[in-house]
């Protein structure tokens, strides 16, 4: 029998807050899971150590995080270089100094055919003194490994996974792990990213317009910005984030190659043509390069090179006629320019195998991971249990 004084209205009105109460607490423990805590600098014996911020940033904070973006003017423009870049003599100043206004992208292939890359790279990277911080202190001199990986804008969660799985290795005295991204043209996005290099303070801000045709641009920036900030490091391991990287395996690799100079190990590719077909993704014009075959290249998804060619790299990469086919571009072209030696690595498999833990554990680069593989592939590699022959 119901309570004499209890109406129905009464009993709704209970209803509602619980559910309200529900409600909030679900979100409240999803935002905790999407956003964690800011990384704090894991430099052992540092003096530099990171603040500790919250989550939430001050108005002056938020000021230091968008103000460089006005300057890089976000209205999409129609046409491809409008002028040269920064000469190769400006690519030596300190990143410090807000960029220009990127190129907004490479020119297509009806366009214009031939222009140097001079022409179309803009040299520099949007301040970040605490990724410079956190990635490379005194200029890498205790970084036997630096790791970048090639993202876009909008990769957010192919981030998040590396750095929940093998991006673990970052946390490594000897060992840098960073993201380089490009410009975008939508604020959204752009606040996005200040946000997220406010929190884990691993992304690297080119100054181009992130987009395929940008691909060799976005290779020349993470050129340019080890050459400024981490030249003392041992090796430079090139890598997209679509890319498990079995760390171990690389060092043990490292460790026998430590003597090693002018040299990029990878998946070597040899007597590749130019596409000629205009309608393809890859089409390569004549006037863009002649010869009927490419040099020796290392694949894109992953290659390892010695920090002493780095500057020669990043110079001479100017100094050439553009491609969008980045791997082609810096491994083959320029490589082969400079007298620099390319070495086919088998454990570089840059493809996509079966994820048995023999294969993870034998591999030095996995190709076409997908995010929620990452973490599955990790636990595999770190499995003490599984003996391979």
């Amino acid at each position: 029998m119901p309570c004499p004084g209890l109406k129905v209205s009464h009993v709704i009105f209970v209803i509602v807050i619980l559910i309200t109460i529900i409600f909030y607490s679900s979100l409240n423990g999803r935002h905790f899971i999407l956003e964690p805590r800011r990384y704090t600098n894991h430099r052992k014996n540092d003096p530099n150590v990171l603040p500790n911020r919250t989550i939430s940033p001050t108005a002056a904070d938020k000021a230091l995080l968008v103000a460089p973006l006005p300057a890089l003017k976000r209205e999409k423009s129609k046409g491809s270089a409008q002028g040269p870049a920064s000469s190769a003599s400006s690519s030596s100043s300190s990143s410090s100094v807000v960029p220009q206004k990127p190129q907004t992208a490479a020119p297509e292939p009806e366009g214009e055919k031939v222009i140097k890359t001079r022409d179309l790279y803009h040299s520099g990277h949007l301040p970040d003194a605490a990724c410079v911080t956190n990635l490379c202190p005194n200029n890498g001199t205790d970084v036997t490994l630096l790791i970048l990986v090639t993202s876009a804008p909008t990769h957010r969660e192919q981030r998040l996974a590396i750095r929940q799985s093998w991006g673990h290795y970052g946390s490594r005295r000897d060992i840098s792990i960073g993201f380089i991204v490009g410009q975008t043209n939508e604020a959204r996005v752009e606040d996005q990213l200040a946000a997220e290099s406010y929190m884990y303070s691993d992304l690297i801000r080119g100054n181009f317009i992130d987009s395929y045709r940008n691909l060799t641009l976005k290779t020349i920036s993470l050129l340019e910005w080890t050459k400024l900030h981490c030249p003392n490091a041992s090796f430079l391991l090139k890598t997209d984030d679509d890319m498990f990287i079995n760390v171990p395996k690389l060092l043990q690799f490292m460790e026998s190659h430590n003597s090693q100079r002018r040299t990029i190990f990878g998946r070597l590719a040899k007597k590749w043509k130019p596409i000629r077909n205009k309608k393809s993704k890859y089409y390569v014009s004549p006037e863009q390069y002649y010869p009927p075959v490419f040099p020796p290249f290392t694949t894109g998804p992953a290659y390892l090179i010695t920090a002493d060619i780095i500057g020669e790299m990043f110079e001479k990469s100017l100094s050439q006629t553009y491609l969008k086919l980045e791997d082609v571009y810096t491994t083959g072209i320029v490589a082969q320019l400079l007298n620099i030696h390319r070495v086919n690595v088998k454990e570089f498999l840059n493809r996509r195998i079966a994820f048995n833990q023999c294969n993870i554990k034998k591999a030095i680069s996995i190709h076409m991971v997908k995010n929620n593989e990452q973490l599955d592939l990790w636990k595999k590699l770190i499995d003490i249990s599984v003996t391979c022959t």
